[in-house]
């Protein structure tokens, strides 16, 4: 039993990034999306750390504003207290303030600091420009460019496109071509729009940044985990605003490589064998089983 556990412990994580990463909306989530990125882990742990704040005084608020209704209500004070000062309370609610404001201001700087200082020089530079309702995506890492758009996947095209399975590729967030990135390498990304604004949001990265028509704003990531994880325009930008995902696809270095010298030639077809080939990996990690994943 112990070995089919430690097995499926490693089987999993493989599965994962074989099919589909849990890096997308889903119905009722309360909490964030989960982290692809050094910086989203750095996001979530700070909004855990918030709440230690934001909950007892919201709490206290509560307590004393019932406390003065109840207390001061006309029926059980009917003589009003004429006290205009007390300097007790005058130091309590000055310095209180304050001592919690700078406990959540260190590490947010911190973190404000992180996200827009890579702590390597990125190895590739990708620019996405938003337009109505679609994304434009340039790979800038070659000699030559690879360009082309990316649009909202349409039912009808599912089959074609072998994306089928609504579970790695959901209604409204899948589109016809992702964006491919290797795991663990920094990307730099440079967002700008050709008409209105937008925002270039992907959430299990934390990061996020207007697409303003006229200016290049430059964000990065480095996704740690391979998987498809989904985004969406985070700016109304029109009446298809809805209809703008954005999907990006991480995968080994080896596949990215191969993906891209194929995609030079013909955009469609490297994503059809890239596709494939993801599909047909995660059949062979599940019928190796956990004996073979564990060895």
């Amino acid at each position: 039993m112990k070995k089919f556990l430690a097995g499926v412990a490693v089987l999993s994580p493989l599965l994962a990034g074989a099919s589909a990463f849990a890096a997308q909306p889903e119905p009722w989530q309360l909490g964030l999306q989960p982290a692809a990125t050094a910086i989203m882990e750095e996001i979530r742990w700070f909004e855990q750390y918030t709440l230690w704040f934001i909950v007892p005084i919201t709490l206290l608020v509560m307590i004393l504003l019932a406390w003065c209704i109840i207390r001061y209500r006309a029926g059980a004070n009917p003589t009003p207290s004429r006290t205009s000062h007390n300097t007790l309370i005058e130091v309590i609610w000055t310095v209180g303030p304050v001592i919690v404001l700078l406990f959540i201001a260190v590490p947010s700087f911190q973190l404000l600091t992180a996200q827009y200082n890579p702590e390597e020089e990125p190895a590739m530079t990708l620019k996405a420009t938003g337009v109505q309702w679609s994304w434009e995506y340039e790979y800038q890492d070659g000699e030559e460019p690879l360009t082309f758009s990316s649009f909202m996947l349409r039912d009808e095209d599912r089959a074609a496109a072998g994306k089928e399975d609504r579970g790695a590729y959901p209604r409204l967030l899948a589109v016809d071509n992702e964006v491919v990135v290797p795991v663990d390498t920094t990307v730099r990304v440079l967002v700008t729009a050709s008409d209105v604004i937008h925002a270039f949001a992907m959430p299990a990265f934390g990061i996020k940044t207007d697409a303003v028509p006229g200016r290049l704003n430059e964000i990065w990531f480095k996704a740690e985990r391979e998987g498809m994880y989904y985004g969406q325009c985070s700016e109304l930008c029109g009446k298809d605003h809805a209809f703008m995902p954005i999907g990006i696809r991480v995968v080994s270095r080896e596949q990215y490589d191969a993906w891209r010298a194929a995609a030079q030639a013909n955009l469609d077809e490297a994503n059809k064998a890239l596709v494939a080939s993801l599909a047909s990996r995660a059949v062979d990690v599940a019928d190796a089983g956990p004996n073979a994943s564990a060895q």
